[in-house]
């Protein structure tokens, strides 16, 4: 990813995703319980750490996430990620 295309916040890292991850795997992700988004660590997770800099220093998302790991920051933009998607869906039903 383009350095000056970055996710400086929280918010456009969520958009982001919104925007590469397919329909279908929103929904499974959606689906899960909070306790189990931890199993996203690996997948989703390393795809954040390693695409939107945050092992290459993305300082200003490593700090909107309130985080000083990478790792920890993943789980941050999972959380909210995860935080959409249930809004998302309580409004459509």
């Amino acid at each position: 990813m383009n350095e000056s295309a970055l996710p400086e916040t929280v918010e456009q890292a969520v958009r982001l995703l919104k925007s590469l991850i397919d329909k279908g795997e929103q929904d499974e992700i959606t689906a899960m319980p909070e306790s189990d988004l931890i199993r996203l660590h690996r997948g989703p997770g390393q795809w954040i750490r390693n695409n939107m800099g945050l092992w290459k220093g993305n300082a200003r998302l490593l700090a909107a996430t309130g985080e000083r790991h990478p790792d920890d920051a993943s789980g941050v933009i999972i959380q909210a990620f995860w935080q959409v998607l249930q809004d998302e869906r309580t409004k459509v039903h």
